[in-house]
């Protein structure tokens, strides 16, 4: 029975480019590579948008829940720690 041709979609497209730079396997799962990269990207937009979601801007005075500012995080993951 012969396979069917996956249709392409943009998410590979993006993996396609991302993965042309990768010369070894250290440059994709390394300390420092593409999926810790990724996946720090990706940890960092959903918690500020978390953020932003629950958060007022500081214009708006007459709430408490307002943002004051921003420190560095380690967050704990699959992947390791992620700063």
């Amino acid at each position: 029975m012969p396979r069917k041709k996956q249709v392409s979609n943009r998410a590979d497209e993006l993996l396609d480019e991302l993965l042309s730079d990768c010369q070894s396997p250290e440059e994709i799962l390394g300390e420092s590579g593409l999926l810790k990269q990724l996946t720090k990207r990706l940890v960092e937009r959903a918690l500020a948008g978390e953020l932003n979601h629950h958060l007022q801007e500081p214009s708006d005075r007459d709430s408490r829940n307002s943002r004051n500012g921003h420190s560095s995080k380690t967050v704990q993951s699959e992947h390791g720690e992620l700063d």
